[in-house]
């Protein structure tokens, strides 16, 4: 057996290790918890949309620990500052000498995989400072540079009910998540599960099954998954035909839509397509992938426009054109 060989072998039985551990906590959300994973493999992050109650919380966490990540939750509130997400220097004194001296002392910022809470809770300044550590892997304190420890993951929540005293994200903001993704309600067995595991005296709790670095070995090897150049093609299709000003645009298109996505969500594919291959034991990358993983791609990165809002078309309603109308192959 090939050293290549050998390494997508450890790959697939990491893999299937981690689908069985999750499953042992986790009830359901298939297609969720394989987009998250996807997610992780190819280090990155993540905007959860779902109403409250359904295990956003629970779910990172147990990600967090079957990995063998440190796990910070960060509750955003319109009063919290960059220096509680960041941290901050603090004078401190030397009981021997007297001598005083700043010292930094380390925010939640600084762990593996972050939970920021219902992150349109909180005023820009402060949204800012956690996209930065985000897109720099590294945080600003009194005018320092810290570096931040990989992997570095940000898993991101959003209540789509309530408006009232929050701050949207801006377009340009948004489009730093690698997925957008919607948790949906469970299914009626789904809800039976639920109950009884968590109603007992004891419930399920998860180990963590990865040694250290394993994470990081997993993210290199999803790099290596082939991308055939005719999926490339597609991709690059599908992106181009998003755009209302493309010659690849169509009637629908132009119709609803203002701003289409940019080059960033034609890397996501990329990434996200050679990971989930990797995550179903598929030898390469293929278009089937690519059109699994669009609407966590694009939901956030395609804007509609008036005519949209105003006959009720939706940003998934506009994915699924997509799909439907761009040719697989030339």
């Amino acid at each position: 057996m090939t050293t290549s060989e050998t390494v997508w072998t450890q790959t697939q039985t990491r893999i299937a290790a981690l689908k069985k551990e999750i499953g042992r906590v986790i009830v359901g959300q298939e297609d969720l918890i394989e987009e998250m994973l996807v997610a992780l493999l190819c280090k990155g992050h993540c905007l959860i949309v779902g109403v409250p109650g359904l295990a956003k919380t629970l779910l990172v966490s147990t990600l967090g620990r079957i990995l063998g990540l440190t796990f910070h939750r960060i509750q955003f509130t319109p009063d919290l500052m960059p220096t509680d997400i960041l941290g901050s220097e603090i004078l401190q004194e030397d009981p021997e000498t007297g001598h005083r001296r700043f010292q930094f002392v380390p925010g939640p910022v600084f762990a593996n995989l972050i939970l920021a809470d219902e992150i349109n809770r909180t005023p820009p300044k402060t949204q800012a400072a956690l996209l930065e550590a985000m897109q720099e892997k590294q945080v600003t304190v009194s005018g320092k540079s810290l570096a931040l420890k990989e992997p570095f993951m940000v898993f991101a929540t959003q209540n789509p009910i309530e408006h009232e005293g929050t701050y949207p994200l801006p377009e340009a903001q948004l489009d730093r998540f690698f997925f957008c993704l919607n948790i949906a309600y469970p299914s009626s067995e789904e809800e039976r599960q639920i109950v009884l595991r968590t109603t007992a005296r004891e419930a399920p709790a998860s180990e963590q099954i990865l040694e250290d670095g394993a994470l990081l070995a997993l993210q290199e090897a999803v790099l290596d998954v082939p991308l055939p150049e005719h999926v490339l093609a597609y991709i690059v299709r599908l992106v181009q035909a998003s755009r209302p000003d493309s010659q690849a645009a169509t009637d629908y298109i132009k119709k609803y839509v203002a701003w289409g996505a940019g080059p960033r969500a034609s890397q996501t594919f990329t990434r996200s397509a050679k990971a989930l291959a990797a995550l179903r034991g598929h030898p390469g990358a293929s278009v089937e992938e690519v059109q699994a993983v669009a609407l966590p791609v694009l939901r956030h990165r395609i804007i509609p426009n008036y005519n949209a809002t105003g006959e009720g078309v939706s940003v998934e309603d506009i994915v699924k054109n997509l799909l439907d109308s761009v040719p697989r192959t030339t």
